[in-house]
């Protein structure tokens, strides 16, 4: 029974996707513009120089072009289904996530587990086509390509508990659309989505640092494409270990301390 209803917690997203080929159609429509425009983008910058901030111009197009098919792992559309905690916090349904079987921080987690699965079947499937296509180039060895994984995973963690901070947010605010876009467009920027952060200035490059964002996408592109090498990859997959860790604790406090804000009113 738990494994029941695990699973259907964890296809809540996915499905509301599959059941609208719509919305597939415009998914892979979106993606390709993206690639292709990034791609020429990138090879056009590169046309009258040969390196730039260290980067080739294939090392810039394939770190472009992945850090696109990357955003498709957490890009669902949860408001179609009128499952996010904004929406729940608005309309006061927030406490039959109380009332489930499943716990609400295991529920929002197994809903995560499946929005990474799918957006993990579009991503794999967009490297495929590309690398097939010469878009990206592979990665120089196994060694780096196990790296990579182990990088990208850690990556997607701290990045799946710096949303859920920003959701947990809402049981003191009730609203957090201004904080979603202010955190989106940082997690973009500093993440290096935009652009590599190598591209920016010391001082940028500083400050990000001492910010997760920075380990949830630019570490593992950047062991991809060899601006880290694999003798200093330990150290970042450390750091990005501790981030993981510290945000883990940290919202799991917060977890505590919404459900004492809950409240059911009637019979």
């Amino acid at each position: 029974m738990a494994a029941l209803h695990a699973w259907r917690a964890a296809r809540v997203t996915p499905l509301g996707e599959l059941l609208a080929p719509p919305r597939i159609t415009a998914a892979l429509l979106r993606l390709t513009v993206q690639i292709v425009l990034v791609a020429s983008l990138w090879r056009g910058l590169y046309s009258q120089t040969g390196t730039t901030a260290g980067l080739t111009r294939d090392q810039a197009v394939t770190y472009a072009v992945l850090a696109v098919l990357a955003s498709r792992l957490r890009e669902l559309d949860q408001y179609a289904g009128r499952d996010t905690v904004m929406q729940h916090m608005h309309f006061g349904t927030i406490i039959y996530w109380y009332l489930r079987p499943l716990a609400p921080q295991r529920y929002y987690a197994l809903r995560a587990f499946g929005e990474q699965l799918y957006g993990l079947a579009w991503a794999l499937t967009g490297y495929v086509v590309c690398l097939a296509a010469g878009v990206v180039e592979p990665p120089e060895s196994p060694a780096v390509a196990g790296v990579f994984a182990l990088s990208m995973l850690l990556g997607q963690l701290v990045l799946y508990y710096v949303m859920l901070i920003i959701d947990q947010l809402c049981f003191w605010t009730l609203r957090n659309g201004a904080a979603m876009l202010i955190l989106i467009f940082a997690q973009n920027l500093l993440s290096g989505v935009y652009a590599p952060l190598w591209y920016f200035p010391d001082w940028f490059i500083t400050m990000s640092r001492f910010l997760p964002f920075q380990a949830t996408l630019s570490v593992p592109l950047s062991i991809y494409v060899g601006r880290i090498p694999l003798s200093d990859a330990g150290a970042q997959l450390a750091l990005q270990a501790v981030w993981v860790t510290v945000l883990s604790l940290f919202t799991r406090f917060l977890w505590r301390r919404a459900a004492r804000r809950v409240v059911a009113q009637g019979g």
